[in-house]
């Protein structure tokens, strides 16, 4: 039997490849890098990861850990681009976790709108 003719998607390199879904949110953290804690903003959230502006320097492979007040967990630099990282958990969250945070951005959105 003849294998199926991969199609030219398959072979584009910035194809997105992520397991899990990603969900914009906007919320303050912590990330907690060569023993210094730096305030970070959340900007995209998934169970295998997380998108964040950083106002430190953090070169890409260094071992950090992401506190966002109720998750907090051990994560790997994998990129950075002008303030902005790219984080991969070592262990993926719990559906329940990313809900939680989800829901907290959210609600923290509401609450400014409603002071405006």
């Amino acid at each position: 039997m003849a294998s199926p003719v991969p199609s030219a998607e398959s072979f584009d390199p910035y194809a997105d490849r992520r397991l899990y879904a990603r969900t914009q949110l906007a919320l303050p953290a912590f990330l907690q890098a060569h023993g210094e804690r730096h305030a970070v903003h959340l900007m995209d959230l998934s169970a295998g990861g997380a998108k964040l502006k950083c106002p430190a320097n953090i070169s890409v492979g260094t071992a950090v850990i992401l506190d966002c007040g109720t998750l907090g967990g051990p994560a790997i630099v994998r990129w950075q681009n002008e303030g902005v990282l790219g984080l991969c958990f070592d262990s993926p969250l719990d559906v329940r976790e990313v809900s939680a945070l989800i829901d907290r951005s959210r609600a923290l959105a509401a609450w400014v709108k409603s002071r405006e």
